[in-house]
């Protein structure tokens, strides 16, 4: 049973906040832009910060020391902390520290208040996990300005968690109607932390050829069984469906905006180096790099694994294929030497023991 695409996308998509000037609610509640602790022990100065987010229709809790702070912010739903540097017991920075390490605290972000002019006091608050500083006395705009843009970007990165984690749900469904797909995918995750760690590639590019392993077969949440098991060969309009699969995963994972690297492997990793691939028809460097990679690590955990139209091939096998695809034309030469080499280093063997 398809899926429809849309109503996928749409629920996923993080909504865009109503447009209010100048500072337009972060959607909290029905009245309130949001939730600030203000963590002061001089009370003229907390009461300056308490009457100015107040006035601007935002939840304030104070807090006039650093425990009653620390405690207060595991219970509350906050959506930001005022803190004040300098504080008796444990000083601001001490604080902010122990906020970032707790599980329920850590994502809360925090914007210090100091009379210091000094750089290295602004420094040192980005160092302990700071959003940012501000000099007292505060001034009311630059306030309002920063409690506005930190809450809106800690609501989008929730909103963005929320779909990232859909997303893999829907992409864990889809291998759970295949098993065999969710073994294949967890090779392919392994291959690509050992080839790419083979080919020294950064830890952000081998973090995105993980993520593109788990999440590449999503587009086929809206290409029916009958299509995808087929053993026959498939008709040109089924053929044209699956090659869909691509640019379905690529638009689905769109809200994913700290993931980009992972995009373009999604809609790229069916490409062939003479051009004759899909989507784009992309040829040799046209082609992005990690999709190039991707290609060949997806081909290899395909053909070792069971699949319902055909038993696991053998390395060996597995191997002929990946070569002849390169002599016909379809795969990066150097790229696929490069993995026949990996291959014959044993760390394969290592990864995937062979049953006797």
């Amino acid at each position: 049973m398809r899926v429809p695409l849309l109503e996928i996308k749409n629920y996923f998509l993080p909504k865009a906040p109503a447009e209010h000037s100048p500072f337009p609610p972060a959607a909290s509640g029905p009245c309130k832009k949001g939730s600030v602790m203000v963590v002061d022990d001089n009370r003229f100065s907390r009461m300056t910060a308490v009457d100015i987010l107040s006035a601007d229709d935002y939840e304030v809790i104070e807090a006039d020391s650093s425990s009653s702070a620390l405690a207060d912010a595991k219970e509350q739903n906050l959506d930001l902390i005022l803190l004040d540097v300098m504080m008796p017991q444990l000083n601001g920075w001490e604080l902010c520290q122990q906020l970032k390490e707790n599980d329920v605290t850590h994502t809360i972000p925090i914007v210090f208040m100091t009379v210091s002019e000094e750089r290295q006091v602004y420094r040192r608050c980005l160092e302990v996990g700071g959003a940012d500083c501000l000099r007292k006395p505060l001034d009311r705009l630059s306030l309002l300005s920063r409690t506005h843009s930190l809450i809106e970007q800690k609501r989008l990165q929730e909103d963005l968690a929320i779909a990232e984690q859909g997303l893999l749900s829907i992409a864990q469904a889809v291998k759970n109607r295949y098993p065999e797909r969710d073994r294949a995918c967890a090779k392919l995750v392994a291959l690509s932390q050992e080839f790419g760690a083979f080919l020294h590639l950064s830890w952000g590019e081998i973090e995105s050829l993980k993520y593109a392993a788990r999440l590449h077969d999503l587009g086929t949440v809206g290409i029916p069984d009958a299509i995808l098991l087929k053993q026959g060969e498939l008709t040109p309009e089924e053929l044209e469906l699956v090659k869909e699969h691509t640019l379905i995963g690529e638009r689905l994972c769109q809200p994913l905006r700290h993931r980009r690297q992972v995009l373009p492997i999604l809609r790229h990793h069916h490409e062939r180096w003479d051009g004759s691939g899909y989507p784009d028809q992309l040829a040799q460097e046209q082609i992005p790099f990690l999709a190039q990679v991707f290609q060949i690590l997806d081909i290899y955990s395909a053909l070792t694994s069971d699949r319902p139209y055909q038993p696991a091939l053998s390395c060996e096998e597995a191997m002929a294929v990946l070569v002849e695809e390169t002599e016909k034309g379809w795969r990066n030469p150097q790229l696929s030497a490069q993995f026949v080499d990996y291959i014959h280093s044993g760390a394969e063997t290592l990864l995937f023991p062979v049953k006797e």
